[in-house]
């Protein structure tokens, strides 16, 4: 696993996805991005990469809408891979399969291409670049996006069979629609204790714990002041944040509600909402 996503950092460890459709969305992630169902209640599955641990829950909620556009939630969540190497083995996969890119960039501290899911949820597979090779500036990261080389990345993962999504597999991070750029760092820096990484002024900001390029992103780039859907609609359930130890959980918790934020424990699970109703587990 990363160093980044380990104790004493928080990061995003599992994100809830509302679908339209559940047996069409296991095939999804099961067949194109290889995770492997690991528990079906009914309407609800559990995802994982290694047969225990939980990454993705995929709900199909009664009377659920198609994905509403221009709304607050998930822009994209980011799988990180353990190396470019099994990108580049990833990647070879979809272009068997003939799955469909959305984009495919180099930003300097990683290789990423993406995709979305079938009900348009967006996917980031990713790995990261050699961390000493980050450009740090007065505690800026440098992060630009130019043309992945499709090429180099494909031959990197060539004679090497796709058996599923490698077992150190992990959510590298989450990047959110939100409605307000500097209410959202408020709770995400002053209240949960990310520290920014780098911003696109006026348009988005990439935070994290620990130094890493980034646990959490927010962008208005649907639009300043946009509502969230409708709970029934497609899209992100919540997102889990983790914590090192309980302190640090109980001293954040503190921290948020001093600063007015509402904290709910839902069974027996800690949870709130960010400004633009973003819902998040607080988990250990």
């Amino acid at each position: 696993m990363s160093r980044f996503h380990k104790s004493p950092n928080i990061y995003v460890n599992q994100i809830a996805l509302k679908v339209n459709n559940l047996d069409a969305s296991i095939e999804f992630y099961e067949k194109i991005i290889g995770f492997r169902t690991i528990d079906r209640i009914k309407k609800k599955a559990t995802l994982s990469v290694d047969g225990i641990t939980p990454i993705i829950i995929l709900e199909q909620p009664e009377n659920i809408k198609p994905k509403q556009l221009r709304r607050t939630g998930l822009y994209h969540f980011a799988i990180l891979l353990p190396s470019r190497k099994d990108l580049g083995v990833f990647l070879n996969h979809i272009k068997d399969v003939g799955y469909p890119l959305m984009g495919a960039s180099h930003h300097g501290v990683s290789e990423a291409i993406y995709l979305q899911d079938i009900d348009d949820n967006g996917i980031e597979v990713y790995a990261d670049t050699p961390i000493n090779k980050w450009k740090w500036e007065n505690d800026t990261l440098e992060m630009y996006t130019i043309r992945l080389d499709l090429d180099s990345l494909m031959e990197e993962g060539k004679g090497e069979k796709w058996q599923g999504i490698p077992k150190n597999t992990i959510i590298g991070h989450i990047h959110l629609h939100v409605s307000n750029l500097e209410e959202s760092e408020k709770f995400y820096i002053d209240g949960l204790g990310f520290q920014v990484v780098t911003r696109i002024p006026g348009q988005a900001t990439f935070i994290s714990t620990g130094g890493y390029h980034h646990h959490i992103a927010f962008n208005i780039w649907n639009g300043k002041g946009i509502p969230s859907p409708d709970e029934n609609s497609v899209g992100m359930k919540y997102f889990e944040i983790k914590f090192p130890n309980e302190d640090s959980r109980d001293k954040t918790i503190d921290n948020l509600k001093n600063l007015g934020y509402e904290i709910k424990n839902e069974y027996k699970t800690i949870v709130t909402l960010d400004p633009s109703n973003n819902k998040i587990h607080l988990v250990l």
